[in-house]
């Protein structure tokens, strides 16, 4: 399948892979068509999808049953006047159906916005009429179904709501319209069909400030993610891929769908609500993971598991994304398994950007190195490139040629996308400096870095440090405003099971923070919390922090 995509498909080296990988898009791509229904011609068996859940309840999917499917929800969607162009948002959780509509959706041109379970009326009111939706298809639990209902006579555009396992009083049932659906879809052509520049997804970002943007991707978005899933996670042809990620994120197209489809790769779906790291080590084991990829904080949690104890043998890769690994991490994981975890950098917005490919040697606690396609650069305050060690903001110039699986801007906010992306030049938000290698190093998101009595201090480099301590399960670090420094750094901690707050424990924190790293970076304040603010993809939101430090003065 990457033959078709690719110009070529092997490299020798990471300088090989940069200047030599090609994605060949064709005209009118649609992943559905082009990649699911083409494995179900040629190979109808082949495994698409191993799900499990924690009742132990298990399903395989193959390209065939999906393409059928698929064809089935598509005309159960079109039956409903669903069409080309037309927003439905998707609350799926983990299930399974999310396959269905997502693919269903492609079929028709339609507009998929993946959402979570955890959003309030709030919430679904602001992005119905944001976008326009015209349909909702979510799980039939209690606190899901009040929400959108509590919504209802605010969202004008949604005309239909449909649950996916059971039915209620207005609401369609999803199950038995697939049931009843026919089982063949014919692919629309022309106007009636996608084009490549066609709106495929829209995410709101879940953000570490502000309000949710809308991020519209198109239908050649799927071909960025070969770099994303073959050569970032380097999942192989009959393995067996997963990503630990809600479907309701953008983490989830980027690990559970469409490079590991377009690499001959299956995805395993493990459907669960509450983490616990033994049950998921047990889930890999038994059902013969291959590759891995999940936030830094799942591994902080498998490293205090006994890992001998799980039989691990049939994992060759793994990789993490979200937030900057903390190399004591990557050392007890590696010591543990003999896995180097393999980071890397991206955002909704982009595809993997920069990353630790198989070439190269990992760095823990560096992102890595640029991906082909993207002219990666950092740029200091006055828009001048930084020198190697200089902290600058990482931007994506793209005068030459805009790379495959970038977004197209933000949804009907021309003036959010021009203040981010102008003159050629894609601004992320997020701060690094590059070492004499090439490699990057993430300092922090540009409203994070804090600037205390002239020095810049990085979030993440002070949260290694105190991560490095025993003491400390997860924290974060923030900006308080000082009248002498301009701002002090503050530590927010999570304790470990065996440990309790006191002075004492705060003293010992701050001077193993001045032996571990420069002395000016340690917290002067130190608070204990038995957990901290986070968007729903797991990121810490320290906005969220400092605003309640500012609101408890």
């Amino acid at each position: 399948m990457l033959e078709k995509y690719l110009s070529r498909v092997d490299f020798t080296s990471y300088e090989d892979f940069y200047e030599n990988l090609k994605i060949n898009v064709p005209e009118n791509f649609n992943f559905a068509y082009d990649v699911v229904d083409e494995y179900a011609k040629t190979t109808p068996d082949k495994v698409a999808i191993v799900w499990c859940d924690k009742s132990g309840a298990e399903k395989t999917f193959t390209f065939g049953q999906l393409k059928e499917y698929s064809d089935k929800t598509a005309n159960y969607f079109k039956s409903l006047g669903i069409k080309r162009g037309d927003p439905v948002m998707l609350i799926l959780k983990r299930r399974y159906e999310f396959w269905f509509c997502i693919l269903a959706l492609h079929k028709l041109g339609a507009v998929t916005i993946p959402a979570t379970h955890l959003l309030t009326s709030k919430d679904i009111v602001y992005r119905a009429n944001a976008a326009d939706i015209k349909m909702i298809v979510c799980v039939n639990e209690p606190e899901v179904v009040m929400h959108i209902e509590d919504s209802a006579s605010k969202t004008p555009t949604v005309k239909y709501k449909a649950l996916i396992d059971g039915s209620k009083d207005g609401w369609l049932d999803f199950s038995s319209g697939i049931e009843e659906a026919s089982n063949e879809f014919q692919r629309p052509l022309g106007e009636l069909g996608s084009h490549n520049s066609d709106i495929s997804l829209l995410y709101f970002t879940s953000g570490t400030t502000g309000m949710p943007k809308m991020v519209q991707h198109d239908y050649e978005y799927p071909l960025g993610h070969i770099l994303t899933a073959r050569y970032w996670q380097n999942v192989s042809e009959g393995g067996l891929h997963l990503t630990v990620a809600d479907t309701g994120w953008a983490k989830a197209v980027w690990g559970k769908i469409y490079g590991q489809w377009l690499s001959g790769c299956a995805v395993f779906v493990y459907d669960f609500d509450k983490f616990v790291p033994k049950e998921l080590l047990e889930v890999i084991s038994k059902h013969h993971v291959t590759s891995f990829c999940a936030p830094p904080t799942i591994y902080r949690f498998f490293i205090k598991e006994d890992l001998s104890k799980f039989d691990l043998s049939s994992l060759k890769y793994c990789t993490v994304a979200g937030e900057p690994l903390n190399p004591e991490v990557y050392s007890q994981f590696y010591k543990a398994t003999g896995i180097k975890l393999m980071e890397a950098f991206g955002q909704t917005e982009l595809t993997v950007t920069v990353g630790t490919f198989p070439w190269m040697e990992p760095k823990p606690g560096s992102m890595g190195k640029p991906s082909p396609g993207y002219d990666i650069d950092l740029l200091d305050e006055n828009g001048n490139s930084c020198q190697d060690g200089e902290e600058g903001q990482i931007v994506v110039r793209t005068t030459k040629k805009k790379p495959a699986g970038m977004f197209g801007g933000y949804y009907r906010d021309e003036a959010l996308t021009k203040s981010v992306w102008h003159d050629g030049i894609y601004y992320t938000g997020d701060m690094a400096w590059r070492d004499e290698d090439g490699y990057l190093w993430f300092v922090g998101r540009a409203d994070d870095v804090i600037k205390s009595s002239g020095y810049r201090i990085g979030p993440f480099e002070v949260e290694s440090a105190l991560l490095e301590h025993p003491a400390v399960l997860e924290c974060a670090i923030t900006a308080v405003p000082d009248p002498i420094r301009g701002q002090i750094v503050k530590a927010t901690v999570i304790l470990a099971k065996s440990y309790t707050a006191s002075e004492e424990l705060v003293k010992k924190l701050q001077d193993h923070v001045k032996k571990v790293t420069a002395p000016y970076k340690y917290p002067r304040i130190i608070e204990f919390v038995t957990e901290l603010p986070k968007t729903i993809s797991g990121k810490i939101r320290r906005v969220e922090i400092r605003q309640t430090d500012k609101d408890s003065k």
